[in-house]
C-alpha cells in the first residue's frame, strides 16, 4: 500500500505484521534525519501513512515503538556483520569486529545512541542475541588459539563497552576536538585488555590447547591429587586425538 493513505492495516496476507514494520521503518527514518525529538506519535503516523490512532492498535506505547526501532537497528547491524568461521589470524579478526562495530555507531548517531545509549534498550531481541554470538564465536576462536587472557563473557562486556564506550564519547565531540587516533587507541587498549602479547598455545585447536594445559597442571594447585590424575586423563585423550 503506498504511503500516503489511512488505512489501520495494510491490505491481503500479513497486513498487519507490513504496516508494523512500515511504523518502525517510518520511525527509524524520522530518528535517523531528524534526531530522537522528532519521534512522536502525529510525526511516526504521518510518514507511515496512518492516523496517530493507529500506532497505539500495533504498539502499546512509544517506548514499545521505540524497543521495536532498536530492535530494527540490532537486525540492520547484524546484517552488516561478517562471521568468518576460520579467519587466519584471529587478532586482525577481533579488530575488525570491533572497527565495524564503531563504524556503525558513527554511520547511525541518534540511532545507536538510542540502542546503546539507554538501558538495556533491544537487548532481547534475536539480532542482538546473534550479534553476541558472533562476538563470542570471535573471542572462543582467540581462546583456541591461545591468545585469550580473561574468560570468555569478560572479554565480550570489554569489547563491547569500549566500543560502545567510543562511539558515545566521540559522537559527545564536536567537530574540532574529534581526533581518529582516540579510536585506535581504545581499540588497542581493548586488544591489550582482553588477549597475550603471545599466544600460550602453540598448536591451534583442542589438541594443542590441551597439550598446553596438561603441561601447567603440575605448577596449579586448585585440584586434588585425584581431580588431577582424572583431568590429566582426560586432556591426555584430546591431546592424542589431534
Amino acid at each position: 500500500m503506498p504511503r500516503g493513505t489511512k488505512d489501520d492495516v495494510t491490505p491481503g496476507p500479513g497486513g498487519r505484521e507490513l504496516t508494523r514494520r512500515r511504523v518502525i521503518e517510518a520511525a527509524a527514518d524520522l530518528l535517523g534525519r531528524e534526531g530522537r525529538e522528532a519521534v512522536t506519535t502525529r510525526a511516526v503516523a504521518a510518514a507511515a501513512g496512518l492516523q496517530p490512532p493507529a500506532i497505539y492498535r500495533h504498539f502499546a506505547d512509544m517506548d514499545e515503538l521505540l524497543d521495536a526501532v532498536a530492535e530494527h537497528g540490532y537486525a540492520t547491524f547484524l546484517a552488516a556483520k561478517h562471521a568468518e568461521p576460520n579467519p587466519s589470524d584471529p587478532l586482525e579478526d577481533l579488530r575488525a569486529g570491533w572497527n565495524l562495530a564503531v563504524e556503525f555507531g558513527l554511520a547511525n548517531p541518534a540511532l545507536y545512541a538510542m540502542m546503546y545509549g539507554e538501558p538495556r534498550r533491544g537487548t532481547t531481541s534475536a539480532a542482538f542475541q546473534a550479534g553476541m554470538e558472533i562476538l563470542l564465536g570471535r573471542i572462543r576462536r582467540l581462546a583456541a588459539a591461545g591468545w585469550l587472557r580473561v574468560e570468555e563473557h569478560l572479554a565480550a562486556a570489554i569489547i563491547h563497552a569500549t566500543a560502545r564506550g567510543a562511539v558515545l564519547t566521540w559522537l559527545s565531540m564536536s567537530d574540532d576536538q574529534r581526533d581518529p587516533a582516540l579510536l585506535t587507541s581504545l581499540r588497542e587498549a581493548m586488544v591489550t585488555a582482553v588477549t597475550n602479547q603471545k599466544p600460550d598455545v602453540q598448536d591451534p585447536g583442542a589438541a594443542g590447547a590441551a597439550r598446553a594445559l596438561r603441561a601447567a597442571l603440575p605448577e596449579q594447585t586448585a585440584l586434588s591429587n585425584a581431580e588431577q590424575h582424572l583431568l590429566n586423563e582426560w586432556l591426555g585423550r584430546i591431546a592424542a586425538d589431534g
